[in-house]
C-alpha cells in the first residue's frame, strides 16, 4: 500500500506582522492583583501612618499638609521604582528602546492601519476637556486638613508658599511623579497592556476599576475616578498608548502647577 505523506500544517504563531506592536505577556489574576497592591498600600500607608507621625516633627497649622505632600511623593517615586524593577525583571534590560514598546511609551497608533502620531493627537483635546468637566461633578466630603485646594485658598496656605522656592521644588516633583512616572506609568503603561489575558476586551473597564481602588490614601475621590475609565483608560488602549494617559492627566497637574508657581511669585 503506498503510503502518502500529509501536507505539513504550519504551527501557529503569535509573531506579530509587520507594523503590529510587539505582543507582551500577560498577567494572571493574582499578579494583576498583586501589582495594584504594591502601588495603593503603599500609599494608603503613607497617607495615614507616615503622614501623621512625620507631621510632629513640623510646627504650625501647615504641619500635616507637609507631611502629607513629603509622604505621597516617596509614594508616588516608590512606583516608579516598581515600575521600572518589573520591566527590568520581564525584558532583561532598560534600555529605552525597550522601555518604550514595554510601557507603551509611543505616540498613539490608529486603530486601523496601524500609523503612529500625526491627526490623532488630537484625541486628547476632548479628553482633557472631560477630564476637567469631571472636576464639576458632586464628590465625597473632603477632611478639610487633607484637602490641598482649601489649603491652598487659605492664607496659612498662601503665606506658607509665597517666596518658599525648596517647597516649590517638591511640590513639582509631586505633579511630575503622580502622572509621568508614577500612576500613569504603572496603571496604563505597566498594568493595561497586560490585563488582556484576563479580561478580554474589557480590560480598560478593569483597568479603570484598579485604578480607582487604588486611591485608599484620598478614598473620597474613588467613586469620581471610576470615570477616568472612560476619559484615560479606554483611549490608551484603543489608540495602543499610555501617553495619552500620561499627557491628559498631566494637564491637571500643570494646572495645579501653575496655581502654586504663581503663590510663590506673590
Amino acid at each position: 500500500m503506498a503510503c502518502t505523506t500529509p501536507p505539513s500544517v504550519e504551527a501557529p504563531t503569535d509573531r506579530p506582522t509587520p507594523g503590529d506592536p510587539t505582543p507582551l505577556p500577560q498577567y494572571s489574576p493574582t499578579r494583576i492583583l498583586a501589582t495594584w497592591a504594591s502601588a495603593a498600600l503603599p500609599m494608603a500607608a503613607m497617607a495615614w501612618i507616615v503622614a501623621p507621625l512625620l507631621a510632629h516633627g513640623f510646627a504650625g497649622p501647615t504641619a500635616l499638609p507637609r507631611a502629607l505632600i513629603l509622604a505621597l511623593t516617596a509614594g508616588l517615586f516608590w512606583q516608579f521604582v516598581v515600575v521600572l524593577f518589573l520591566v527590568r525583571r520581564e525584558q532583561g534590560s532598560l534600555r529605552w528602546s525597550v522601555l518604550k514598546e514595554a510601557l507603551w511609551l509611543q505616540a498613539p497608533r490608529r486603530p486601523k492601519g496601524g500609523r503612529r502620531g500625526g491627526w490623532i493627537w488630537l484625541v486628547v483635546v476632548p479628553l482633557i476637556i472631560g477630564l476637567a468637566a469631571k472636576e464639576f461633578l458632586p464628590t465625597l466630603p473632603t477632611p478639610a486638613a487633607r484637602d490641598m485646594g482649601l489649603f491652598l485658598q487659605s492664607a496659612t496656605g498662601q503665606t506658607f508658599l509665597s517666596s518658599n522656592w525648596g517647597w516649590l521644588a517638591i511640590i513639582l516633583a509631586l505633579q511630575i511623579l503622580n502622572t509621568v512616572l508614577g500612576e500613569e506609568l504603572l496603571f496604563r503603561g505597566l498594568l493595561l497592556p497586560r490585563m488582556q489575558g484576563v479580561f478580554g476586551r474589557w480590560d480598560w473597564a478593569a483597568n479603570g476599576v484598579l485604578f480607582a481602588l487604588y486611591h485608599l490614601h484620598v478614598p473620597w475621590v474613588i467613586p469620581q475616578t471610576l470615570l477616568d475609565s472612560f476619559v484615560v483608560a479606554y483611549p490608551s488602549k484603543r489608540y495602543r498608548s499610555a501617553l495619552i494617559g500620561i499627557v491628559v492627566h498631566s494637564a491637571q497637574s500643570l494646572y495645579f502647577s501653575i496655581l502654586v508657581v504663581a503663590l510663590v511669585l506673590r
